[in-house]
């Protein structure tokens, strides 16, 4: 009797403990696994809206150095027509503006700001070349040499310069005017180049750009 009634008792805690059963997955809802051929599909198609995208940016600095060169060779020659200079026997001239450490601060005197404009005037093409003391190229230094070109140029332009006259450029790590393992010879290659030439610059192109791809 005491059998019987203890064995409901043992199945009910039996069934208790007893771990419950996982949950059914739904495999309609599944997404398949990319396989090496859609991989490389994309691949393919990302390579080529690059290539695309540098087509297009090499054409788009073609023609605008081109468009800027014609414009830069009609202002010259009016420039060099004021100064006399239509043949081109005036002598080009380089100047260099030094910096101080980190600094893209025009430190000139009103003398030799007043020598610089002068010439500048009488130029009919001037390039900018900013450059640093760094020994590896990154972005600080890149920064620093742009900003040092562009504070020249805003010197000239603002002293009646024409800004199609003005070609800034930098180039933060070689070149070096002095050895850099020295402070002095650091001190000199922190500078900003200034270019004077005379002689109108004439456009030739050597190759022109590459056709752009199938877009279809």
């Amino acid at each position: 009797m005491r059998t019987a009634l203890l064995m409901p008792l043992v199945l009910m805690l039996g069934s208790c403990g007893s771990p419950p059963k996982p949950p059914s997955v739904d495999e309609t809802r599944r997404h398949p696994v990319n396989s090496s051929a859609a991989i490389d599909l994309q691949t393919c198609r990302s390579d080529l809206q690059n290539s695309r995208i540098s087509a297009a940016e090499i054409a788009a600095d073609a023609a605008a150095s081109k468009a800027w060169a014609e414009r830069l060779a009609q202002t010259a020659k009016q420039s060099a027509r004021r100064g006399g200079l239509e043949d081109g026997s005036g002598r080009n001239t380089v100047y260099s503006v030094l910096f101080a450490f980190g600094s893209s601060q025009v430190l000139m005197s009103p003398e030799e700001v007043s020598r610089l404009v002068t010439d500048a005037r009488r130029a009919a093409w001037i390039v900018l070349s900013g450059r640093t003391d760094g020994t590896t190229d990154s972005t600080v230094e890149g920064r620093i040499a742009r900003a040092r070109a562009e504070a020249v140029r805003d010197l000239l332009v603002r002293h009646g310069i024409e800004p199609a006259r003005v070609r800034a450029t930098w180039q933060p790590v070689g070149d070096p005017a002095a050895d850099g393992a020295t402070e002095a010879g650091r001190a000199l290659n922190r500078r900003v180049e200034i270019e004077l030439y005379d002689a109108a610059p004439k456009y030739a192109s050597l190759a022109e750009p590459p056709p752009s791809p199938d877009r279809s």
